[in-house]
C-alpha cells in the first residue's frame, strides 16, 4: 500500500488569534482528518526563532503540519477529504491566513 506524506504550512490570520487557530487545529481540525480513510497520522511544528535566511523566519509559514499518509490511491485520499469538507463532516476555520493560500503538497515515499 502506497505511504506519503501531506505537508500542509499555514499560519493564523492575525497575532490575536494564535490560541484560537491552534485550539481548532488540534482540538477540531486534526480529530476530524483522523477519521477519514488514508489520514494515519499527524505531527505539527513552529518555525524555529533559530531560523536564518534572507529574509529570516518571518518569509516562511509559522506552522508545519505533515499528515501520514496510506492508501491504494492517494488521489482517493483527497476525493474523500472534499467530499468529507462538502458533507460539514470537517469543518475549516476563517482563523487560518488565507492571504496568501496556505501551501501543501503530497510527497510519496520512495524505495531505498
Amino acid at each position: 500500500m502506497p505511504k506519503a506524506k501531506f505537508v500542509v504550512y499555514t499560519r493564523p490570520k492575525s497575532p490575536d488569534c494564535e490560541d484560537e487557530y491552534n485550539e481548532w487545529y488540534n482540538e477540531t481540525h486534526i480529530p476530524e482528518l483522523r477519521t477519514l480513510p488514508g489520514f494515519t497520522g499527524v505531527r505539527r511544528y513552529k518555525v524555529s526563532g533559530s531560523t536564518k535566511g534572507p529574509e529570516g523566519v518571518d518569509s516562511l509559514p509559522e506552522y508545519m503540519a505533515i499528515y501520514d499518509l496510506e492508501a491504494d490511491d492517494l488521489q482517493d485520499v483527497f476525493d474523500g477529504l472534499s467530499r468529507a469538507v462538502a458533507a460539514g463532516a470537517v469543518h475549516l476555520a476563517d482563523v487560518i491566513q488565507t492571504d496568501p493560500l496556505p501551501r501543501a503538497g503530497v510527497y510519496e515515499e520512495l524505495e531505498a
